[in-house]
């Protein structure tokens, strides 16, 4: 066995538990197909493959703390004293670890009564005579004390190498220096005592004074300060156990195989078998590209039994089969993505893994098919029994399908497109042939296989039944089979009450609310359509007479020639392709000059006209003359949802051009019907503040949201320092801006930006805000540094979203809030942090209380309907007669749908259109 390293060799040696800890803190919790927890095998794992596939080192040898006390308990039993039990979720992890290095083939050194860093230094002094590069990979500080010219740190996270040279720029001292350095300053983590009183910044200046450690004490009489003259004759014994404590042994006893520990193959079958228990699918295939592609990962075996029932018998063995089923999966095949334009082509069923048929009622002619009505007569008690419960991808869409068909399906109980976003509401997307390969390691028949794609395209009900037929039973096949897996994640994260007591049941709500639609004038917006086209006229007219000639208003070539060449303004940004006329851009020249100005307005107009005015019309079913929007619960990822076809939640609220939109949106089941019924919209008022006032838990906010006062006028008036009866609207603007800017992190350049003032203005009055509210300043700082060691944040329901680039917190000279920094200048991160916090918050609680609105108009049996849900407002269209009942119920659910420190307020209006609502 060689005792040193061949001299050309390079050498990374891993802090296996400073590693395993920062990737468990850092990546949301993790569980394998089995439940088990698996994020910090999973990060390490990722960790190792980086280095042998970047670095390709001669040997990478992981060295790990063993159980118990080592040697530095003998001589001081407090050492490490004050952390904290192991979790439980990362001390299993470790075996798993193990194994998956020991697949890759590397070298584990673990030495009784020795820490990984002693392992750590041996290694480093051993490379370093030898004349071998060594790189440490840890977080640790005490192995700075091994930076030689050959030995250096390596930062992971940042692909850094940590030097002599960023020792001096960072700590100020030489590598053998370290250990006095650490033993003044001490460490609270390792429970190094250190002596009272010197920081980094006074040992740098006695170390440069004196030299070492003894130095310093030797000569305490001679420092400066009373107290910290004091600190270092008292505290010299205590100083000199510190430096046995953070001095790290470079001869631990094991025994050393240079040769041994070379880099070889992994055990390729061995990897494979882990990463597929795990579930790790994109590091398996990382992992046999190692081992040189010679293995592929291992695949769910899938084993399966179709059918197509298309005989009346069948379909009575299949109704028998299914009505004994305590669950069963779903899915439809339509003639279209609209599930309110949509036909029914077939249903799919799934009642246990690999069982599942397909029910065709159309297809192409002369194929053998069910009568629709024979098929939903039969299965119509299934689908509709709530103790049988159901499960599918995408519930809402055959929620909406079935109810277009007559039947209503009922006892939803999980659906795994959601199941997926709540895992991962950062992922892109959650279609079931991605969750197949995921989780399942199955790659399933494509959409595009069946109907193709471009002019080609086809219907579903023209392609061939029994083509289909596999393809909608896999369909209901796959989520049956995901539902343990996802279920189980769900558990292990603290994820399925929100999936089962919110999600879920609000699928049944978002369906009714499709297919209820809102009615829409189409008369009215055609006028609107002239009117616009009028005003755009109007301006195109203004826009050339001010330029002095034509020009294409929608080229943003020719609009940068006059802007920049004929009047010659400045050029504030510019893109890959010349000068940029975006609407930033615009509002800055408009106060140099009108023309930009009268841009912005055309360009309003038309966008709004061309998206709303122009489009709705063709938007309308003609069976309903309504809209029927979708709702999308699997988009934003603060777990707001979305509206698409037609978008609705970006019209302008507070313009005239949008007041005007809105109201074309008008009450009434028909025309006919339209003089007895009303809109009614309820909107909580301010909740985000609210939400804000209850997490900060800040005693003034509180207090203003208890007494039910305008909270932009008290925050003018605190701000500014006026009475509140002398708050000027400019002023009440102002702390409106900020009030909602905090939520969204904004600085200083963007609140100056958005008021029109100058930037230290408005750093000023962000600065007053968080002095007059500091529990706001404490919240935010909190949530950073929740976010920066957990790796995600949660709201109020428990829902989370996985954040990377938080920073750790480090307190500037002067903050206003004790040791804390000023949350002024957030990263996009950090701002997503806190935003996901509070506005996810907001989303919950506008989902509990269409859940609680919906169940009680239900108990009271009311006509009324819930119609559209846009940000935090709900509209209903609803008889006049139950106008009174529905605006109690409506203001007595959604005010107490959660019990916070500071009450929900409602405002509530009602009208003939969206717009006098």
């Amino acid at each position: 066995m060689a005792a040193d390293p061949p001299a050309d060799w390079t050498v990374y040696v891993v802090d296996s538990h400073s590693l395993i800890f920062q990737v468990f803190h850092a990546i949301p919790e993790m569980t394998s197909p089995r439940g088990e927890p698996v994020n910090a095998v999973f990060g390490f794992t990722k960790d190792l493959l980086k280095l042998l596939e970047e670095k390709r080192p001669d040997a990478l040898i992981c060295a790990f703390d063993p159980p118990g006390d080592t040697f530095r308990h003998d001589f001081y039993p407090a050492y490490k004293g004050e952390r904290g039990e192991m979790p439980e979720a990362l001390r299993s992890q470790f075996p798993k670890i193990e194994a998956v290095v020991r697949a890759l083939g590397l070298p584990i050194i673990s030495v009784p009564k020795y820490e990984a860093d002693d392992v750590l230094a041996t290694l480093a002094r051993l490379c370093d005579e030898a004349g071998a590069t060594c790189r440490l990979v840890t977080g640790d500080k005490d192995c700075r004390q091994l930076i030689t010219d050959r030995v250096a740190i390596y930062n992971l996270r940042k692909d850094q190498v940590y030097d002599q040279v960023a020792l001096q720029a960072d700590w100020g001292v030489r590598p053998d220096q370290v250990v006095d350095f650490q033993a003044l300053i001490g460490d609270k983590i390792d429970n190094v005592p250190g002596v009272p009183l010197i920081g980094p910044k006074i040992a740098k200046e006695l170390l440069e004074e004196y030299d070492t450690l003894l130095g310093v004490l030797n000569n305490a009489e001679r420092v400066k300060g009373a107290k910290r003259k004091q600190n270092l004759l008292e505290g010299r014994d205590l100083a000199l156990v510190s430096q046995r404590l953070v001095r790290l042994d470079n001869h631990t006893p094991f025994d050393v195989d240079w040769q041994a520990w070379r880099v070889a193959e992994p055990d390729a079958p061995r990897l494979a078998e882990l990463m597929a228990d795990f579930g790790f699918r994109s590091l398996a295939e990382r992992a046999a590209k190692l081992a040189g592609g010679a293995v592929d990962s291992p695949q769910t075996d899938w084993v399966s039994d179709y059918h197509i029932v298309d005989t009346p018998e069948r379909l009575a063995e299949l109704v028998q089969q299914l009505s004994g089923c305590e669950i069963i999966s779903v899915d439809t095949e339509t003639t279209s993505v609209s599930p309110r334009e949509a036909e029914l082509v077939g249903l799919s069923l799934a009642w246990a893994e690999g069982k599942a048929c397909y029910v065709p009622v159309r297809g192409p002619s002369g194929e053998r098919v069910l009568p629709v009505d024979q098929v939903l007569s039969a299965l119509g008690p299934v689908l509709e029994n709530p103790a049988i419960e159901k499960l599918g991808q995408n519930l809402k869409y055959d929620a909406v399908v079935l109810r277009g068909a007559g039947v209503i399906l009922r006892g939803l109980r999980f659906d795994t497109m959601i199941a997926s976003y709540l895992l991962d509401a950062g992922e892109r997307t959650h279609n079931l042939d991605v969750l197949a390969e995921r989780y399942l390691g199955h790659q399933t028949v494509k959409i595009k296989e069946l109907i193709g794609t471009g002019k080609t395209q086809k219907r579903m009900d023209e392609v061939p039944v029994a083509k289909v037929g596999h393809y909608a039973a896999e369909d209901a096949d796959v989520p049956l089979r995901l539902w343990p897996l996802l279920a189980d994640r769900l558990d292990a994260v603290g994820l399925l009450p929100l999936m089962d007591e919110i999600e879920t049941p609000l699928v049944d709500v978002l369906a009714q609310m499709e297919w209820n639609g809102v009615r829409v004038d189409i008369d009215r917006l055609a006028k609107l359509s002239e009117q616009f086209g009028k005003r755009l006229q109007e301006l195109a007219e203004e826009i050339e007479e001010l330029v002095g000639h034509p020009f294409n208003l929608a080229s943003p070539k020719q609009l940068a020639e006059v802007l920049f060449q004929e009047l010659r303004l400045p050029i504030i940004k510019r893109t890959k392709t010349g000068p940029s006329t975006d609407a930033s851009v615009l509002e800055q020249l408009a106060l140099q000059h009108p023309l930009p100005r009268l841009i912005v307005e055309h360009r309003q107009y038309a966008k709004l006209r061309g998206t709303y005015v122009d489009a709705l019309p063709a938007l309308v079913l003609p069976s309903t003359a309504r809209v029927h929007c979708s709702f999308n619960q699997v988009v934003a990822a603060t777990g707001r949802l979305s509206c698409s076809d037609p978008n609705l939640q970006n019209i302008p609220i507070r313009t005239e051009e949008g007041r005007q939109i809105r109201s074309a949106f008008v009450a009434g089941p028909n025309a006919a019907e339209s003089a007895d019924w009303k809109l009614l919209s309820a909107d909580y008022s301010q909740i985000e503040l609210r939400v804000l006032a209850h997490f900060s838990r800040d005693e003034t906010l509180c207090q203003a949201f208890a007494a039910d006062q305008d909270i932009h006028t008290l925050v003018a008036s605190q701000v500014n320092g006026v009475p509140l009866g002398d708050v000027t609207s400019e002023q009440r603007r102002g702390a409106k801006a900020v009030n909602f800017g905090i939520i969204y992190g904004q600085s200083a350049f963007g609140l100056a930006k958005s008021l029109g003032i100058p930037q230290d203005v408005a750093a000023s009055f962000i600065a007053e805000y968080f002095a007059r509210y500091p529990g706001v300043a404490d919240f935010m700082l909190d949530t950073l540094e929740s976010c920066q060691q957990l790796g995600y944040v949660e709201t109020l329901m428990g829902r989370r979203r996985a954040i990377s680039g938080v920073r750790k917190p480090a307190p500037p000279a002067g903050s206003l809030f004790d040791d804390r920094p000023q949350p002024l200048q957030m990263n996009l991160p950090e701002r997503t942090a806190v935003n996901t916090v509070i506005q996810g918050t907001a989303a919950d609680l506008i989902k509990l209380a269409m859940l609680a609105v919906h169940r009680r108009m239900q108990r009271e049996g009311l006509r009324a309907k819930l119609i559209l849900q846009i940000h935090d407002e709900l509209v209903f269209d609803t008889p006049i007669d139950e106008l009174p009942a529905l605006e109690t119920l409506v203001r007595e659910e959604m005010q107490n749908v959660a019990d916070l420190r500071v009450p929900l307020s409602v405002d509530i209006g009602v009208g003939d259109n969206w717009a006098e609502c």
